[in-house]
């Protein structure tokens, strides 16, 4: 069952992943950075929002402190080895009066595994709107956590998912790490944060926000169909990943994730979502395209 005595802190864990080093070899026109992986169970594959969210850390480290990111863009080219580094080369593609502008690319055995162009901004004062935090939500403190849906099952992906996550993730209504219950919508929404505190650099917080966005987001293409994660055959991977980050965010504080499906066709599914934080602000938006296929005839699939 579970052994937390065996288990690396999650935080921990998070923390090292973000914490790229600077990596020896000839000079380039890459600014180049080693990063290590966290194993999944019964899989060697990296995590994708591991891979976006260190990227997204060796683009930061070089640019100005004072012009934080607000997009990327990034494909998913090829599935990454938890067990081998991957090297982070960056490319300074511009630096403006007010925006920067930086091409990273991931690479395992010389390949790239992920390219991403990321874009910062100098803070500036401009017209504001956004669209209203749903309504009539739940509060997290009553929805349950990952932890008590799958702590008490003898898995290794259940117990990584319940026990090993350095985030608190918690479905409002029910979540599809089994079955899919009620009405199959292309609609989702969960309460996320991590499971312990983050250092106040805002870097590290928008960094982990991507790490994180990468979760949930195909579970509403998922959810409309009737299929859950323990779908026999089910096989899925992330192709591409785009964020905006609108306002300051803390990963350590509640974030309401209002996630949707508008289409999914040629065994590929589109979902966006939108990260509030309690108090009703947009924070973040994502948007992401994955590759979903399962087996024909499969039972209880619409």
């Amino acid at each position: 069952m579970n052994d937390l005595s065996a288990r690396r802190d999650p935080m921990e864990s998070l923390l090292s992943l973000l914490d790229l080093s600077d990596a020896d070899g000839a000079q380039t026109d890459e600014d180049l950075y080693v990063g290590t992986s966290e194993p999944n169970p019964g899989s060697n594959r990296v995590f994708g929002g591991q891979v976006l969210a260190q990227a997204l850390i060796a683009a930061i480290r070089t640019v100005e402190p004072d012009r934080p990111v607000h997009s990327m863009h990034g494909y998913f080219l090829r599935p990454g080895d938890a067990r081998e580094p991957i090297t982070f080369g960056v490319q300074r593609l511009r630096d403006g009066r007010s925006f920067s502008a930086r091409r990273s690319h991931a690479y395992q055995d010389g390949a790239p595994i992920l390219s991403m162009i990321a874009s910062f901004q100098t803070p500036d004062i401009g017209i504001e709107h956004q669209d209203p935090m749903p309504m009539d939500v739940p509060d997290p403190e009553s929805v349950p956590s990952a932890a008590e849906v799958l702590g008490g099952l003898d898995h290794p992906v259940a117990q990584a998912w319940a026990f090993g996550r350095p985030f608190d993730i918690r479905h409002i209504s029910s979540s599809i790490y089994l079955t899919v219950d009620g009405t199959h919508t292309a609609h989702q929404a969960v309460w996320i944060k991590t499971v312990g505190p983050m250092p106040a650099d805002q870097n590290l917080h928008r960094a982990a926000l991507a790490y994180a966005s990468d979760y949930t987001l195909l579970e509403p293409s998922l959810r409309r169909h009737g299929i859950s994660w323990t779908t026999p055959g089910l096989s899925i991977a992330s192709l591409d990943h785009a964020m905006w980050w609108h306002r300051p965010v803390r990963v350590d504080e509640w974030l309401l994730y209002v996630a949707e499906s508008p289409s999914a066709s040629g065994a590929r599914g589109l979902n966006t979502g939108r990260f509030f934080d309690r108090e009703g602000n947009l924070v973040a938006s994502v948007a992401q395209e994955g590759m979903i296929r399962i087996p024909e005839g499969t039972p209880g699939v619409s």
